[in-house]
């Protein structure tokens, strides 16, 4: 049983690592060849792979890994008066608590060894394994504690650079950061409320049970997805980096595989946000389709369900469910990963009065009333 167990959390930990890590190449493709297409322009076109006389670019895929090659050969130069710890830690401090936060995010259901070739049944028994690396009690708190290392991250790269620009890119990263976490834990507040809990597998569960929670809360969901996007120092909310007038913000005096750790902490970020938007409002990795509140699909446990009918009208065995579970999961984060490099893409920069007034005036007073509202509304069903 030990054995099991050790080898199903080194499986997971192996196929969260080997997803998020390809995401962020991918996702520097996507962002390169969405420009293009927005802009009316031809994306990444050139760097292939030799072929019998031809050079095969794959669309653009071979341009990320040419550019991993060249972070990692690329000279690592180090400002002459800067900190040289403080500088080297800064990346590290960038990318690892992102990686690190996908470890309470489950991305399927639980997989029972014992009925892998056959229908679930209603009472499994046996080895069951959650597709989810750790279910800690302080759940989704686990997420922002470790999120707001990235603040410690910006800052220290700002600071130990010996740059003005790259100070004044720390210093706007710090108080970016810190003031849109205040809004990103305010707007899950009215959802912890009516989930009843902190761990998102029980969020996952409830919203499989009753219905997804942008149906309930709505208003929290664009709160949260914008402050996702500024938490993630992303256009319109790239203040920090600024190329106009800091040339680069905090990450200015880096250069090599340092600066390709930014990029890569950036990116998997964003993999985190979408992640949790789809766990708390969006089911999760549940699989159903109901528009209007009718019920064309669900796949449940024991197979595929067509327009609300109680028994499964095409029974599925239960590694075909799991996967099912796993690539919606998958395809619900991607589709939230497009739509924030298409913002990316939309919208000029804000200044940065717009952006602290869009954080303390309107965003936190709305989070706050919709907590309000939800209690009003939990107290007034529960008599």
């Amino acid at each position: 049983m030990d054995s099991v167990l050790i080898l199903a959390a080194v499986a997971k930990i192996a196929f969260v690592l080997i997803v998020v890590l390809s995401y962020s190449p991918l996702l520097v493709w996507a962002d390169r060849r969405q420009s293009a297409m927005i802009q009316d322009r031809v994306g990444p076109n050139r760097a292939g792979i030799p072929i019998g006389g031809k050079n095969i670019t794959l669309i653009g895929l071979v341009q990320p890994m040419a550019d991993a090659l060249k972070f990692m050969w690329k000279e690592d130069f180090i400002p002459p008066k800067a900190d040289k710890l403080l500088h080297g830690l800064a990346p590290l401090l960038s990318v690892m608590p992102t990686i690190g936060a996908f470890a309470v995010i489950p991305f399927g259901d639980v997989i029972w060894l014992d009925h892998l070739n056959e229908v679930l049944p209603a009472a499994p028994t046996g080895h069951g394994i959650p597709f989810q690396i750790a279910s800690l009690n302080i759940g989704i708190l686990y997420v922002f504690a470790i999120g707001g290392l990235g603040v410690v991250g910006a800052a220290i790269a700002g600071y130990s650079s010996d740059n003005k620009y790259s100070l004044l890119g720390g210093l706007r990263a710090a108080s970016q950061m810190v003031s849109y976490e205040v809004t990103l834990g305010l707007s899950l507040v009215a959802c912890f409320m009516t989930y009843n809990s902190l761990l998102l597998e029980d969020m996952v569960s409830w919203q499989v049970q009753h219905h997804w929670g942008i149906w309930y809360h709505p208003i929290p969901f664009l709160l949260f997805y914008a402050g996702s996007i500024a938490e993630t120092k992303r256009v319109p909310f790239d203040l920090p980096e600024g190329e106009s007038e800091l040339a680069g913000g905090y990450f200015t005096e880096y250069s090599g595989m340092k600066f390709g750790m930014f990029m890569m902490g950036e990116y998997i970020a964003m993999v985190v946000q979408c992640a949790i938007l789809t766990a708390v409002f969006f089911g999760g990795f549940d699989l159903a389709a109901a528009p209007f509140g009718f019920q064309l699909f669900a796949v449940s446990r024991d197979g595929l369900h067509l327009l609300g009918h109680p028994t499964a009208a095409l029974p599925m065995v239960h590694w075909v469910v799991s996967l099912l579970y796993v690539v919606s999961f998958l395809i619900k984060t991607t589709f939230f990963l497009w739509l924030t490099l298409m913002i990316r893409w939309s919208l000029p920069r804000f200044r940065y009065d717009q952006l602290m007034k869009l954080c303390w005036r309107y965003m936190l007073p709305l989070s706050l009333g919709w907590i309000f509202l939800t209690g009003m509304a939990i107290l007034f069903v529960s008599k």
